[in-house]
């Protein structure tokens, strides 16, 4: 085996850079060589790496992901983002990934391009981002523009623009993103790493607010169709191409459901397990979330998608070929399920037109949606009753949040201005509200000069001293499990009752399923065929799957034995899990006794039972994980 992977070390500070190449075997993609790159700098300096996996560029669909990893500014430990398309592009530069270290002496802009000889041609060049940002339309999406617009006729084919926000400089959970380019101006199929605040590392630790990219370079890419399909005839009796589309369908359009993508099959399909109002809804009847559910939900949020998405096929891909085409679209405004639950639903917004200036104000900033609505949603409960005046914090008014006289469109309007205000103020250096070192620092805050409450309303991961995440929007343990790594889909999501030891075993086996995907920078979307063919995949073309088996087991098993989850700081953290588990065996039906146990315990000593309850996933967790390292 001859195949090496080649990194491209970039230092920031003096725009020197090298090529350095690691071997296909002990290594295998951008997870595991970034894991490895990152502990070799441990203590010295921050590295942030970002690259394709060895099938970028090939026949297989969703295999062009850009895959980043490093230290998360807001995680608080090793962290993993990924992004659609871009790696499609980036593949033709000749290498397989960026190290980036050192910081630039002013904001800059790191230009690659290869459009001819051996090596990338490396620049670094300062711009006055803020006047930028300050330009119409505005943040990221002028910063993209801008690049694209400066440097884009060096290049021999379109290249990409990677973009960071005004967000990455004053919190913690800045994203990075990015969009594919046709005629010269960007699409509206932006793509984003958003979880872990790879985007306040890119520009804080770093210096550099935009990527811009491309080359000419012609590597030895897998494309012979015909045997692809011979060996998923093998395994599924279907060519490629069907069997993708088969795996692929909640994302395009699903008839059992009659919609499509994330925000249309989940909204089809959560009935009760619905979470609005910063998850207060965990705590009412089942009946009165039905009946939330069907008037403002199903009754007139999913049905405005699916009539103007839906019905009209606004829907394209993310720049790579590719039979899912998820990217949901309403003009200007991309619809996905957790940006527009946790800035719709979980802030009290249950119109589209309001979800949608409040996400594209939030995306404009360049914040991970996720992450912002849920800090949002907090800020928005502690106003509705009173433990934060408004004018104490920079802002007019609380949030419209009665259920009883909610009207759907006006106080969705209401509340999707407030939170585009509380945005506003969360930009502002030295503000009120400072969340350069995240909501958990501001919560202890707030909760020592104002009033104990406001930390208990708060839901979010913890992690090491400041480190947090808010959960993926699935109402379940899973989401608040103390994984090495969270805000991704590394744990078990579903919505039966699992005891939490095998909760914990649930998850570190989901850990290593992704890892899988995520090493060879396929999309999850194609997980369907995906994590069954990978290892067959490289069996095929590099002939040792077992060793890459074997690296990506150790990756997950490295990864967790950095793993410092912190137990659930707050009430409504606790109320979450707890309140999941009566839904359970009281509208679900479910009679395992070992759910009745947990129920009567918590029942007995919430915060006891509690901790009992964590500890017990995190054991199945290290059982599993330890033994892999």
């Amino acid at each position: 085996m001859d195949k090496q992977l080649k990194v491209l070390h970039v230092d920031a500070a003096s725009a020197f850079y090298r090529v350095e190449r690691f071997p296909v075997g002990p290594f295998w993609g951008p997870v595991d060589l970034g894991l490895h790159l990152v502990g070799r700098e441990a203590g010295r300096q921050s590295v942030l790496n970002f690259g394709t996996g060895l099938l970028a560029g090939s026949i297989f669909p969703g295999s062009n992901r850009l895959m980043f990893s490093g230290h998360s500014p807001c995680w608080g430990g090793f962290y993993i983002s990924a992004m659609g398309g871009a790696g499609l592009i980036f593949d033709d530069l000749g290498i397989n990934m960026v190290s980036l270290r050192g910081k630039a002496p002013a904001p800059s802009v790191l230009v690659l391009n290869r459009e001819h000889g051996e090596e990338v041609q490396v620049e670094i060049v300062p711009v006055d981002v803020k006047a930028i940002w300050g330009a119409a339309p505005g943040g990221v999406y002028s910063l993209m523009d801008a690049v694209y617009a400066r440097w884009a006729g060096e290049f021999k084919q379109t290249p990409r623009v990677l973009a960071v926000g005004p967000a990455a400089e004053t919190t913690d959970f800045g994203a990075i993103v990015s969009a594919p380019f046709a005629d010269g101006k960007s699409t509206h199929a932006d793509c984003w790493a958003g979880r872990g605040g790879f985007g306040s590392k890119l520009f804080r630790e770093h210096g550099i607010c935009a990527v811009i990219y491309g080359g000419t370079c012609l590597d030895e890419d897998f494309r012979d169709r015909t045997v692809a399909d011979e060996w998923f005839r093998g395994r599924y009796e279907q060519k490629v191409a069907a069997k993708d589309f088969e795996a692929t369908t909640k994302y395009r359009f699903d008839p059992k459901f009659n919609t499509g993508g994330t925000f249309g099959v989940n909204y089809s399909t959560l009935n009760g397990k619905i979470m609005a109002f910063n998850y207060r809804s965990a705590l009412w009847p089942e009946e009165r979330r039905l009946a939330m559910n069907k008037a403002l939900v199903t009754g007139h949020y999913l049905k405005q998608f699916n009539n103007e998405t839906i019905a009209a096929k606004q829907q394209r891909t993310c720049g790579e070929p590719c039979a899912a085409v998820c990217k949901k679209l309403n003009g200007e405004y991309k619809k996905d399920y957790e940006p527009y639950q946790t800035m719709g639903p979980l802030c009290g917004i249950f119109d589209q037109r309001a979800a949608e200036r409040l996400n594209h104000h939030a995306d404009a900033a360049g914040f991970d949606a996720i992450s912002v609505g849920g800090v949002l949603s907090w800020l928005m409960d502690c106003l509705a009753d009173g433990l934060l005046k408004p004018d104490a914090i920079g802002v007019k008014t609380a949030p419209r949040w009665d259920l009883d006289k909610f009207d759907v469109v006006a106080d969705s309007s209401h509340n999707a201005d407030l939170g585009k205000a509380l945005i506003d103020v969360i930009l502002k250096p030295g503000g009120p509200l400072d969340l350069s070192l995240g909501p958990r620092k501001l919560a202890r805050r707030l909760s020592r000069e104002k009033n104990p409450e406001i930390g208990k309303r708060l839901v979010c991961n913890a992690n090491a001293r400041n480190g947090w995440m808010v959960p993926n929007q699935y109402w379940n343990s899973g989401a608040l499990s103390p994984m090495p790594i969270m805000g991704k889909y590394y744990m078990y999501y579903g919505f039966d009752f699992v005891p939490p030891r095998q909760l914990g075993r649930l998850n570190a086996n989901r850990m290593v399923q992704e890892l899988i995907i995520d090493d060879l920078g396929i999309c999850r979307f194609h997980r369907g065929w995906a994590e069954e063919m990978a290892p067959e995949i490289v069996e095929h073309i590099w002939g040792n799957s077992a060793q890459f088996l074997d690296v990506v087991k150790a990756t997950a098993g490295r990864i967790n034995s950095r793993n410092v989850a912190v137990f659930w700081e707050s009430e409504r953290d606790i109320d979450f899990v707890f309140s999941a588990m009566k839904r359970r065996r009281d509208v679900d039906g479910d009679k395992a006794p070992e759910l009745d146990k947990w129920i009567k315990a918590f029942e007995a000593d919430k915060n006891a039972a509690a901790l009992d309850y964590w500890f017990e996933i995190r054991k199945g967790i290290a059982e599993t994980l330890n033994t892999l390292a």
